[in-house]
């Protein structure tokens, strides 16, 4: 079978079932390793029999419910190539958002500070830390994550983008306020989908994501209150918080950093699709 021959016949494949067609050329480059140039150049070239059996292969497992990503082993966040596997919440566009809205404020309200120490609770596959680290070199971040296996993934990933955070395992900050550190910054994705969600979520979620880094209780705001408890704990007289949240969540997470922080400015921010998507606080 020559490449444009398998590209036809998967992108087919996946709509029929109205699924991803785009997924076959992602699969496709993957297994031939080539850019997109060398891919549209490579058209009429034979795959090996061992390419066209993977290949095929991991359609019918994208059909199946596997994530693409998790058959690449890689996601993009930020323009660079993080590795990812069954272990770590996948990266979204939206936590782009949140990263670049985070650093812009930081632009604004720590302009003259030369260093400033931020922390990044549920860091996963270490998406947002080392995307801190890496764009703002006056940032001393560490990253946090209660998952032995997702920190693991995390450390890979910061040895490969060669970026400098400090790892530390544990439930929230709970490894701060132990060792009583306090930082500047406090920035978390944290899992916010409410259980009764867990129907109607895709099977690319619901079964292969790890639920720990997904559902935040019955109404997917458990850890916002605990971070809310725990953050003046880590923080002193000023400090600045970014959240991602789930859409409709907006108002509630306000109202809770508010009952803790009452001197904060807090502000509801939009994602490019309208919904609200990140909460910001500076004091």
């Amino acid at each position: 079978m020559k490449v444009h021959e398998a590209l036809r016949w998967a992108s087919s494949f996946l709509e029929e079932r109205n699924l991803e067609q785009p997924v076959a050329q992602i699969l496709l480059r993957h297994h031939l390793q080539k850019d997109l140039t060398q891919f549209y150049l490579s058209m009429h070239e034979e795959l090996t029999e061992e390419q066209q059996e993977r290949f095929t292969r991991d359609i019918h497992e994208y059909v199946n419910g596997t994530p693409v990503q998790h058959l690449t082993g890689v996601e993009q966040f930020y323009e660079r190539t993080f590795i990812v596997n069954e272990d770590v919440l996948i990266p979204r566009p939206e936590t782009e958002e949140l990263v670049h809205g985070l650093l812009q404020r930081i632009n604004i309200k720590y302009l003259d500070r030369s260093t400033l120490k931020v922390v990044d609770v549920g860091t996963g596959s270490g998406a947002i830390a080392i995307t801190l680290a890496l764009e703002c070199e006056k940032l001393q971040v560490q990253a946090i994550d209660i998952s032995e296996a997702a920190l693991k993934v995390a450390k890979e990933n910061g040895k490969h983008l060669n970026a400098k955070v400090e790892w530390l395992q544990g439930d929230l900050l709970q490894p701060l306020i132990r060792a009583k550190e306090t930082v500047d910054i406090v920035v978390s994705n944290p899992p916010y989908i409410p259980l009764s969600d867990q129907p109607t979520l895709s099977l690319y979620v619901s079964e292969k994501e790890p639920a720990s880094a997904l559902y935040g209780g019955e109404d997917g705001l458990v850890f916002y209150r605990r971070l809310a408890e725990e953050i003046p704990l880590v923080t002193g007289e000023s400090g600045m918080i970014a959240f991602e949240i789930g859409a409709g969540q907006g108002e509630a997470v306000l109202q809770l950093l508010k009952d803790k922080l009452p001197t904060a400015h807090i502000e509801v921010v939009l994602d490019i699709n309208g919904k609200d998507r990140m909460v910001f606080a500076e004091w």
